[in-house]
């Protein structure tokens, strides 16, 4: 017979609650080609490994159901916010990726997104697989999963964070991910600037020149090389940001 099921189930559940909640959102671990039987599979084995770790500093259990669906939903909040703010982190690849398309003369290339399980711009869908490929490269991903362990000494089990606080920082990584998309664009939209200035000069200079069939391959070339050779810098810029955001709960 073992001791105390009930405290031990309501214990499972609450780590779980938290951590499901976190490693269906979060980037790398919760991807839309991944199969959700095997992204809830991996969540249930974190929860397993965490729990007699986490266990001492979780709350006891109520005598009545009604609070304890209080502390699952409390915990399941706390998990969604998490997961949620690394997505929208994750975010700032499909932005760069349709800016670059729209400067570069292919915002009408779609392509399927496995990151985003629709299509995007194809420059979208490349930023968002070469980060994705950086993550795991760089053992990023087990910053991330100690973000998850370490989110209980952030956010106590059974108690809720400060609303005001959870959204601005909410806030935060929402203009962060603007902000960081089009810093990550920056190059591209130097370069439209300029092509798209000479090409309004050559036009007025040259109005019998179908502008548009002579300027596109060259748009289109450009705007690759450009790609190419800093390509590395953006992935740098989305590696920092996300590190920071792992620190930060660390």
């Amino acid at each position: 017979m073992i001791p105390d099921l009930p405290g031990l189930v309501f214990a499972a559940g609450l780590v779980f609650a938290r951590v499901g909640s976190i490693l269906m959102l979060m980037p790398g671990f919760a991807e839309p080609s991944i199969p959700v039987r095997i992204r809830l599979s991996f969540a249930l084995l974190v929860a397993l490994i965490l729990g007699p770790i986490i266990s001492p500093i979780l709350p006891p259990m109520p005598a009545e159901p009604l609070p304890i669906a209080g502390l699952v939903i409390g915990e399941m909040l706390i998990g969604l916010m998490i997961g949620g703010i690394a997505r929208m982190l994750m975010a700032m690849a499909a932005i760069a990726g349709q800016v670059i398309g729209m400067q570069s003369g292919l915002a009408f290339a779609q392509t399927f997104d496995p990151s985003q399980g629709q299509q995007g711009a194809i420059f979208a869908t490349l930023l968002n697989l070469t980060f994705l490929i950086l993550m795991f490269a760089t053992n990023l991903h087990h910053l991330l999963l100690l973000t998850t362990s370490n989110s209980y000494l952030v956010f106590p089990p059974g108690e809720l964070p400060p609303m005001a606080d959870a959204a601005a920082w909410a806030l935060q990584a929402f203009t962060d991910a603007f902000r960081l998309g089009i810093q990550i664009a920056a190059p591209m939209i130097v370069f439209g600037l300029v092509f798209y200035l000479a090409l309004g000069v050559l036009s007025r200079l040259m109005p019998q020149a179908q502008i548009f069939f002579i300027a596109m391959p060259s748009n289109i070339m450009v705007g690759l090389f450009i790609l190419t050779i800093s390509l590395g810098a953006m992935s740098a810029v989305w590696l920092d940001r996300m590190r920071q955001f792992a620190i930060d709960l660390n």
